[in-house]
């Protein structure tokens, strides 16, 4: 089932690179007593995630967290490596949080897999935002194939 405004959102791990090497966040403490904004794009330096969601989300990352968002993360179903390199990449810094989704199993629990196989790429995530507060999903916005609107930096900011 797909989540919705207004579900708690699932619990499950993912993997964010540090200083001291690849380290498991749990979805739990990532989302409890914060206002996060989860982006998830289909793939790491893929064409529109790497021209356009990405550095959209790093570009307004003042403006966003000015509205009281505490963490923004973008998460891919790509391994801990590739999530870093492509943020030093993208100059991220601290602005985005990078989260490596793997195997794709947290896109999984959130009803939110994509079958991207036909591109030679798998099963991956769909690209989508989800505005948590607390724990509890309260805007879920999921593109419609091969689109890129609702997920955006620029509209996410309009909803907070």
């Amino acid at each position: 089932m797909t989540i919705k405004a207004g579900d708690k959102m699932p619990s499950g791990k993912l993997k964010h690179m540090t200083k001291d090497g690849p380290k498991d966040v749990s979805t739990d403490e990532l989302f409890k007593g914060k206002t996060v904004v989860l982006f998830s794009v289909p793939g790491a330096f893929t064409p529109t995630c790497d021209a356009k969601h990405l550095p959209g989300f790093v570009q307004h990352a003042d403006k966003i967290k000015a509205k009281g968002v505490d963490t923004i993360a973008c998460m891919a179903v790509n391994d801990v490596f590739v999530m870093n390199a492509w943020g030093k990449s993208s100059n991220v810094g601290d602005n985005v949080l990078m989260l490596a989704d793997g195997n794709g199993d947290y896109a999984k629990a959130l009803g939110l897999s994509l079958d991207a196989s036909g591109f030679g790429m798998g099963t991956r995530g769909q690209r989508f935002e989800i505005t948590v507060k607390n724990g509890v999903a309260e805007k879920v916005n999921i593109e419609a194939p091969g689109k890129f609107e609702v997920s955006s930096a620029e509209h996410v900011l309009g909803q907070l």
